[in-house]
């Protein structure tokens, strides 16, 4: 009995040691993030680090305003719209720009407002009225609007989503004046995986977005009886009560059906991280604001504590037992091989010996036997070089680009003629007599 006691006692201590957490549920998340959805991404690459159902579809409220802000962006780039345009009020703005109720900041039904004034109340305060004037200025109707949102995130190769509203409202609460063609009760939805992909586009392809978006407050209208103080409601700015050390965005949202959500970004020690949750709660269950930014922060310090930025491969490296390739119908019957860049990535700290370089070279530049044609160009690209885990995990990425960020040409060192018309000559007639003798000397080895 005595010694039943004892193997109990020891079986109990090592399953301590491999089941610390002592629950399935920390086994299977062990930041145990309480939202319904979660990731944690690398701003560069898109490369995901940690995951919670970010493939489920779900409510996203105000995170919809990302795409606003893209296509207004995109359409300030390429100058279809100006920042000092001007806007004159409609019907339906100036209907939903008073409804304190909801975010706004209250627009006049006879006024006239610049495209900048509006975007920075849509991206600080999240104004719902200002949301809608700027898809009007855009697309003329936010129901034409809406498509450009659908069409926009089918073309940035987002999955999972459905926008039915600019603003991430409930088309309920448009007062039966939602966009045509929806619902009178629906409300725009998308993935984890989704709306970190929209911010992902969003801080790279237009990153001045993070100086309007950590923006902690604004004054609208200065010096006007329509003077409102716009108070950024992503309260982890580094001023304000959840302050988080580098936050400098992105965008909150929370309504009945979508719950408390963020998508959240911050920069530091030359590491930028995206996060998002959908449906935050507390320990009891509870959504609420500091439950989204407590989530929020267990990611963000997940990453920069067990996250490095790293270089793999310097520039000019060279694969062991790859650093040449053949050449034919050439001066030189070889060239080197290098990366023309180096390979930066974030890794989990102390895991850089986990990787392993892949040369892939260009089906297209070498024949059969892996041989190049003459005449090459010292820079020619000959293929690329990717990482990959020796471990054979696979790395995830949000996108194809940011694939390709963990992937580096390789190009030739040097210059290499096309050899003239005699060499190429003597060089047959060499190989001719060489393959002759060859097959002479093969066959009186036969005879012995």
């Amino acid at each position: 009995m005595k010694k039943q006691i004892i193997m109990g006692f020891i079986v109990a201590l090592l399953l301590s040691v491999v089941f610390p957490f002592g629950n399935a549920k920390a086994a299977q998340d062990p930041l145990n993030i309480e939202a319904d959805a979660a990731i944690l991404v690398d701003a560069k690459t898109g490369r995901i680090l940690y995951e919670k159902n970010i493939d489920t579809v779900l409510g996203i409220a105000s995170m919809t305003k990302m795409m606003t802000e893209y296509l207004l962006l995109e359409a300030v780039k390429e100058g279809k719209v100006k920042w000092d345009q001007e806007y004159a009020v409609s019907e339906i703005v100036y209907k939903n720009s008073q409804d304190t109720g909801l975010s706004n900041v209250p627009l006049r039904a006879d006024g006239t407002y610049k495209v900048r004034e509006l975007y920075d109340a849509m991206v600080i305060y999240s104004a719902n009225g200002a949301t809608i004037a700027l898809t009007e200025v855009i697309a003329g109707s936010e129901t034409k609007f809406v498509k450009m949102m659908n069409d926009k995130a089918k073309e940035l190769g987002l999955k999972d989503y459905k926008f039915v509203n600019s603003t991430g409202l409930n088309n309920r609460d448009y007062h039966g004046e939602h966009p045509q063609g929806t619902g009178a009760e629906e409300e725009n939805v998308m993935s984890a995986r989704a709306v970190a992909q929209l911010a992902f586009h969003l801080i790279n392809d237009f990153p001045d977005v993070l100086k309007t978006a950590s923006t902690p407050a604004k004054v609208f209208r200065e010096g006007t009886t329509d003077r409102i103080e716009m108070k950024n409601w992503n309260w982890m700015l580094p001023s304000l009560v959840y302050g988080y050390p580098g936050m400098d965005g992105l965008k909150t949202g929370t309504t009945d059906f979508a719950g408390y959500c963020f998508t959240g970004t911050a920069t530091r020690d030359g590491k930028r991280f995206i996060t998002v949750v959908q449906n935050a709660v507390d320990d009891s269950g509870e959504g609420g604001y500091k439950a989204r930014f407590d989530e929020t922060k267990k990611m963000l310090d997940y990453g920069f504590i067990n996250y490095t930025k790293v270089e793999l491969l310097p520039k000019h490296y060279q694969v062991k037992g790859q650093k040449i390739l053949p050449v034919i119908k050439g001066k030189n019957d070889q060239v080197e091989i290098y990366t023309k860049s180096a390979i930066n990535m974030v890794i989990h700290s102390g895991e850089e010996e986990n990787y392993k370089p892949v040369l892939v070279l260009d089906k297209k530049k070498i024949n059969k036997q892996g041989e190049l044609t003459a005449p090459v160009k010292k820079g020619e690209k000959v293929g690329y070089l990717t990482i990959e885990s020796k471990k054979g995990e696979k790395l995830d990425f949000l996108t194809a680009e940011g694939q390709q960020k963990v992937q580096v040409d390789v190009i030739a060192t040097q210059d290499v003629e096309r050899a003239n018309w005699f060499v190429l000559m003597m060089r047959g007639i060499g190989n001719f007599f060489g393959d002759v003798w060859q097959g002479i000397s093969t066959t009186v080895k036969g005879w012995f």
